[in-house]
């Protein structure tokens, strides 16, 4: 099932769609080759873990109502496995595919890989000759996501490693007995190194006020932005205690980093693909910054949150009929 948005009555530009159900299949039922200027997906992490969404349970009673949102635990499964190596992989995908499968001994992380590959390749698939991927991970699977994505795009192609500071170190995180983990990885690549879209004037962030340099000079576009994100405004809602941000989705990202992505990996008029698009962040983004937007998410709260979402940005309308096709 998709909710389709049209642009009637000036609600969302033409071509926005929002899909519910699996992002494989929606992929190669409904969207063609080349047509994504930039990717985000902020896929399951391989956390072993059910994930849950918190919601008001209404005016006059201050609870919450907690549902599953999705659920990220990998179990193996061998007649997936042949069917994928079935599937005309290239040789360098499968032999990589294959090593990691007998690295981990057929696990649940292996699980996850062999769900994930089958995704990167369509996502290289509707990817623009000149578009970008950003892919959203931890620690848990990048060391071995990157080797498939280097594989599939070709190791030119790898731009960055971003590391995303997620926020302050709480309490909670202070129990670990180990150092704390406080960052994620957000893998960048594109399509072709020779001609990508990457506004570089949009990589710079005002100087703070009062700037003064010594002796003179600076750069007058302000600080250009490395590859490591440690900025309180894109730090986690879920950080932050009085975010009007969180939306009660676990997983949930700050809408500026969407915005810092959105804007120096696309130009206005992009479309913009998550297919792992969770809360619908991503396509707030997309459409302040004028870009057109594709989501797609199996989870029917997903789906609902982001819908509501939109229909609290403006744009879309609560009671609006919806036009559903797949």
């Amino acid at each position: 099932m998709s909710h389709l948005f049209t642009g009637a009555n000036g609600i969302a530009p033409p071509g926005c769609a929002l899909y519910q159900g699996d992002n494989l299949a929606v992929l190669r039922a409904r969207i063609p080759d080349g047509c994504a200027d930039l990717i985000y997906l902020d896929p399951p992490f391989a956390s072993q873990r059910d994930y849950t969404l918190f919601s008001s349970k209404g005016r006059n009673d201050p609870g919450e109502i907690e549902t599953l949102a999705f659920s990220d635990t990998w179990e193996w499964d061998e007649a997936a496995y042949r069917a994928l190596l079935l599937g005309g992989l290239p040789n360098a995908l499968a032999g990589l595919l294959r090593a990691f499968v007998e690295a981990r001994q057929r696990d649940g992380l292996a699980a996850y890989l062999v769900m994930m590959l089958p995704r990167l390749v369509e996502l290289h698939r509707v990817l623009a000759p000149t578009g970008s991927l950003y892919l959203h991970c931890d620690p848990a699977a990048s060391h071995y996501l990157k080797p498939l994505l280097d594989a599939l795009f070709g190791p030119e192609n790898f731009r960055r490693e971003i590391v995303w500071r997620s926020g302050w170190v709480s309490g909670f995180k202070t129990r670990a007995k180990n150092w704390v983990r406080n960052h994620d990885t957000l893998l960048y690549y594109v399509k072709d190194r020779r001609h990508f879209a990457f506004d570089v004037a949009a990589r710079f962030r005002p100087h703070p006020p009062g700037y003064r340099r010594r002796g003179g000079g600076g750069n007058p576009l302000g600080v250009a932005l490395d590859d490591v994100w440690d900025e309180p405004a894109l730090y986690s809602p879920w950080i932050k205690s009085f975010s009007a941000e969180k939306r009660g989705y676990a997983t949930q990202k700050p809408l500026a980093l969407l915005e810092r992505i959105v804007r120096v990996s696309s130009a206005p008029g992009d479309l913009v693909l998550d297919p792992c698009c969770g809360g619908g962040t991503t396509l707030l983004a997309a459409q302040a910054l004028g870009r057109r937007w594709v989501g797609i998410d199996r989870s029917e709260c997903a789906i609902a949150l982001t819908r509501r979402r939109l229909q609290e940005a403006g744009l879309a309308h609560p009671g609006t009929d919806y036009a559903l096709y797949l």
